[in-house]
């Protein structure tokens, strides 16, 4: 690469950042959540003059944006939420994916002329999968329910699989006029899906036995940063799903979180990780909004009007099918549940109908619309191929902007502001943690000599103050200088408690994986204060 070629690089890498800074402020400032805004700025700006015009390049999205995106998301879900769900997060990431494809097929006739169901086949394999950025970015800052978050993640990390497999069956029978047939789609889907699961599990197990081997916060964070990126590859070069085993990594590694990495490390990464999200999360819908010009300029002979008619009947049409698809989904459960006698997640009929509303496509549909071959077999281009990519734009646009924005209002219509479902479980957790490190201190009160009464005796009472009130701040009076060695020791061994009874309850699946977290975090941080040198005053 030149001198000049990287110059120019770091020119549009900082007016990227500029924008992003500067719209996801703007959204801060409007209550709105950023990345809705940072579509609508990026597509204002791709139409003002003499600003620099971005290109999506596919490869940097799969390559260098996706990996980590899908890791961070996969690392915080709770393992427990996504086996609760797994019944309905499978119909949607894979019944649904197929039905979606089969609806757009057989309305497809109904788009411009020249549209026959093999084009069908390849738009329905293009907007089938919900994005698993968009999910996490926006239905999180929209206040929606915990419970129906953890399906709409689910489904969105998962669903890719399924999309991916439709899309290179399409691409070839339009290229090649390969028909597959049904044995062949299910052995590829399955190749994708086990490989791809395998490999990323693999992954996380070789980064895991690094990181036990190391306590230094830096390596440490290195090696979780390499993960995504070592398991999509590792994935990809076989040719299966790069998709999910980074976040089979992600969801081996997060649920080790705590017995992986040190303390310090734990509290530098999300720092570390919350950054790089926003950054990431903002380059990806920035540059969205900015590929309108280069999709326009691929179009002639075309009038406005008809595609965006073309574009209203292809939203409507993948509106109505996920509608269909998810209340036939709650029912199917229901009676899954009742045949086997299995308590699964029923949810309401108000929540099945905001899963449906939030259908979010993103990034990874533009980049593969993007990547669609520009010539078939005998060297003709491949047909319809900017209008395929105008209509990809068009319902990405229309999902996250439209949908988006109107999910505020619908949530308080229906009664469904999100609340701390989880506030009984941390107060449980810590209750828990609690009492054993209490009855830890009562064990080494029997066997205490009189020296260490004083000690043992202070924060006895600190544990109790702290018990009835479950969530206390406050701190007892601090021991005096002669006694704070051990003070200090005995308050690590009792931390050393609550923290494996917090463990225990994760593992029994008693409480989900956040209120681990925000109850290890405040642990990680007491532990920073008590492990620092002690300076004589």
């Amino acid at each position: 690469m030149q001198a000049a070629d990287i110059h120019h690089l770091e020119l549009v890498l900082l007016y990227l950042v500029v924008l992003v800074s500067g719209l996801a402020a703007l959204a801060r400032r409007f209550h709105t959540p950023y990345p809705i805004v940072l579509v609508i700025g990026g597509l204002a700006a791709s139409l003002l003059p003499k600003l620099p015009t971005v290109s999506l390049n596919p490869d940097v999205v799969f390559l260098v944006l996706l990996p980590p995106l899908l890791f961070a998301a996969s690392f915080h879900t709770s393992w427990r939420d996504l086996r609760w769900n797994l019944v309905t997060i499978l119909l949607l990431a894979f019944g649904l994916v197929g039905f979606t494809v089969a609806i757009v097929m057989c309305v497809s006739g109904w788009l411009l002329p020249g549209f026959d169901r093999r084009l069908g086949f390849v738009l329905g394999a293009l907007v089938a999968s919900t994005d698993s950025v968009a999910a996490s970015s926006i239905a999180k800052r929209l206040g929606l329910p915990k419970r129906i978050i953890d399906v709409l993640e689910g489904e969105s990390l998962i669903n890719d699989a399924s999309s991916l497999v439709a899309l290179e069956f399409a691409v070839a029978m339009t290229v090649s006029n390969q028909v597959p047939t049904l044995s062949a789609g299910a052995a590829r889907l399955l190749y994708l899906v086990v490989v791809g699961i395998l490999l990323g599990l693999a992954t996380g197990w070789f980064i895991r036995l690094g990181q036990i081997r190391v306590t230094d916060a830096p390596i440490e964070i290195t090696l979780t940063l390499l993960a995504p990126y070592i398991s999509y590859l590792a994935a990809e070069s076989v040719h299966a799903s790069g998709v999910l085993a980074t976040v089979a990594c992600g969801l081996y590694l997060g649920h080790r979180r705590s017995q992986l990495l040190s303390t310090r490390a734990r509290l530098e990464s999300a720092a570390v990780w919350g950054t790089l999200e926003f950054v990431l999360n903002g380059l990806v819908f920035i540059l969205i909004g900015l590929q309108l010009p280069h999709i326009l300029a691929g179009i002639h002979d075309l009038r406005p009007g008809q595609l965006i008619l073309d574009g209203v009947i292809l939203v409507i049409t993948l509106i109505g099918s996920r509608m269909l698809w998810v209340f036939a989904e709650s029912s199917i459960t229901r009676a899954m549940g009742r045949r086997f006698n299995w308590q699964g997640p029923a949810h309401r009929s108000r929540e099945v109908f905001v899963i449906g509303w939030t259908g979010m496509r993103g990034v990874i549909a533009l980049a593969a619309a993007i990547s669609l071959p520009e010539l078939v077999q005998d060297g003709t281009p491949f047909p319809q191929r900017d209008v395929l990519i105008f209509l990809t734009f068009f319902v990405i646009l229309i999902t996250l902007v439209a949908q988006g924005l109107s999910l505020p209002l619908l949530i308080r219509s229906l009664g469904l502001v999100s609340s701390a479902s989880f506030d009984g479980e941390e107060k449980l957790a810590r209750r828990h943690m609690l009492s054993a490190a209490m009855d830890h201190l009562l064990d080494l009160r029997t066997k205490a000599m009189p020296q260490e009464e004083k000690v043992l005796a202070d924060l006895l009472c600190e544990y109790q103050d702290r018990f009835e009130e479950a969530n206390t701040t406050s701190t007892p009076d601090t021991p005096d200088r002669q006694n704070y060695e051990e003070y200090r020791s005995l308050r690590n061994k009792l931390r050393l408690v609550e923290r494996s009874a917090l463990l225990g309850l994760r593992d029994r699946n008693e409480i989900r994986d956040e209120v681990l977290r925000t109850l290890e975090r405040e642990l990680d941080l007491t532990d920073v204060r008590f492990l620092l040198p002690v300076h004589d005053s």
